[in-house]
């Protein structure tokens, strides 16, 4: 394959990717805003906030060979993982191969809230990676002749981000309760408590619940629950899920000096959560009255699936035949999104045995249809090849997190404007997050002929400007592998350390009545991931 052919190929790779970027956005792709209760009110944050960064926080799983040194892949090359990291990595192949990944992923989790402690734990089985790779590398007078000295198509998949994770945490409270946030909801709009609105708006879930009364004396609701005299809170998250991109790349190796590459990559989301809350009386409560109040359960499940496209560009340049410096750059991702949201309640209160859900009190079920764009990422990276030894490598990457955003539709079709759910929306992301720096690196070294072992180290930074959250992580990675001329297996482990603090609620208290204002307790969580990959592979 000629030069021109290849310089061809990555302008149409280049002209096609706006295309495609302003076919998604002229296309109706709608963002009706989910109502103030949603998930937001019951999470530590506003819930369009926190999706735009589940959705943005890639760690590029793909080989466990790549795993096992840190997925320091920004200048190695010659691994499939390297189509979602820096594409030119492509020009390090000399043959084709088709590789495999699958993997156990086991997590836990423990939980102090309110002086309690808490473990929850799952394991899960995923496919980290499958790919083709179709190299052209010409031999003797033929690779003296051409300047491209060998040329890589690939296509397969990666997994960038594993949602698959459950936290459990519960406590005694006896400054707070979750109603307070139906209760602010509702005093929103108090002069007209009996509408017949849609359950998912919050003030009028609790109201058909019996966990917020009415005062049409004063005009105003008030939570239902003795919370002053102390209640039980429990909450757990169920997650499970993934963002696995499809990768169609191209690269190619310049006189055995310049590496260039291209992938246009398409993920695929897939999000599940599940969020369980319950409150009920504290034994020795003495403010409780069994017949206004017991308990309530409120569950709220959340899915989002869709599609995406985005563009890689990558270049390796070998100084010397030792030393080699990488860099690539990852375009925003476009998705059109869909979301699925659908709460449940169950009460015993009012006197009454209370069901609100999709089967009883009215359809609950909501669906959303939006568009997003991820942040920008850029990498930087260098590697030193001990010749006959093995190598070390080093990547940088920047990830520009403030520069998520949401595209709301101009309006509902009833002359209803979105325009400023968008910019407040937007500008929440703008004050919560700030772009953040990651450092991965890793070794390999042969141990004979054929068996090299690997490790590496990872820190991924906190994107959030300030507040309860600390989004930095830590992985710690080592693994082994063989060689021989036409087929190759590795395994590797990942440990991944970090904490996060969640609220089980936010409240409002600008429209709270039920007591003075009292931040709701915060649970801090540590974290503890392994994931264990083996891959097994052919070259042909």
């Amino acid at each position: 394959m000629s030069g021109a052919i290849i310089g061809m190929v990555f302008v149409l790779a280049i002209i096609l990717f706006p295309i495609i970027l302003n076919t998604l956005y002229m296309n109706k792709l709608r963002f009706l805003l989910i109502p103030a209760l949603s998930l937001g009110a019951f999470a530590a944050s506003a819930q369009d906030v926190t999706e735009a960064y589940n959705l943005s926080n890639l760690t590029v799983q793909g080989t466990a060979r790549s795993m096992g040194f840190g997925n320091a892949l920004g200048s190695v090359g010659g691994d499939f993982g390297s189509v979602s990291v820096n594409p030119a990595g492509l020009g390090i192949y000399r043959m084709s191969e088709f590789t495999f990944t699958p993997s156990l992923r086991i997590n836990s989790a423990s939980s102090s809230y309110l002086g309690s402690t808490t473990a929850d734990n799952n394991t899960h089985f995923n496919i980290n990676n499958f790919g083709m790779v179709f190299t052209n590398a010409p031999k003797g007078k033929r690779y003296e002749k051409r300047n491209w000295k060998a040329v890589s198509f690939a296509f397969g998949m990666n997994r960038v981000a594993d949602f698959n994770r459950n936290y459990t945490y519960k406590g005694t409270n006896y400054s707070s309760s979750a109603t307070q946030t139906f209760e602010a909801d509702a005093n929103q709009y108090p002069d007209d408590p009996y509408s017949n609105v849609p359950l998912t708006v919050p003030g009028y879930l609790g109201y058909r619940s019996f966990l917020i009364n009415y005062n049409s004396a004063a005009g105003q609701f008030t939570s239902a629950v003795p919370f002053q005299g102390g209640v039980n809170q429990i909450k757990t998250a169920k997650q499970n899920g993934h963002i696995d991109e499809y990768a169609f790349s191209l690269g190619g190796n310049y006189k055995e000096k310049l590496m260039l590459g291209a992938t246009l990559g398409i993920p695929s989301v897939s999000y599940h959560l599940l969020y369980t809350y319950s409150e009920s009386l504290a034994q020795g409560n003495t403010m409780a009255n069994p017949s206004s109040f017991a308990y309530f359960n409120y569950n709220q499940s959340f899915d989002i699936t869709g599609g995406g496209i985005n563009l890689k560009l990558g270049a390796i340049y070998k100084i010397t035949d030792n030393i080699r410096i990488g860099g690539s750059f990852h375009s925003p991702t476009v998705y059109s999104l869909t979301d699925v949201y659908t709460p449940y309640v169950r009460s015993v209160a009012g006197g009454y045995d209370n069901v609100i859900s999709t089967t009883n009190g009215g359809t609950i079920t909501n669906q959303f249809n939006y568009s997003f764009t991820t942040p920008w990422r850029g990498i930087l990276s260098g590697t030193y090849i001990f010749k006959g030894i093995g190598f070390i490598t080093a990547d940088y990457e920047y990830v520009g997190y403030n520069s998520m955003r949401y595209i709301y539709p101009v309006d509902d079709g009833f002359g209803n404007s979105y325009q400023s759910q968008e910019s407040a929306i937007n500008q929440s992301i703008q004050d919560t997050y700030k772009g953040t720096s990651n450092f991965r690196v890793g070794a390999e070294a042969l141990i004979t002929k054929f068996f090299m072992a690997r490790a590496g180290f990872g820190y991924y930074g906190n994107a959030y400007k300030n507040g309860i959250n600390d989004a930095q992580r830590m992985d710690i990675s080592g693994g082994l592998g063989f060689r021989s001329q036409y087929f190759f297996a590795d395994i590797a482990l990942v440990h991944s350390m970090y904490k996060s603090q969640f609220q089980p609620y936010s409240i409002d208290y600008a429209f709270v009545h039920s007591s003075g204002p009292a931040a709701a307790p915060v649970a801090n969580t540590d974290f503890n991931i392994n994931n264990i990959a083996l891959t097994v592979g052919v070259k042909f």
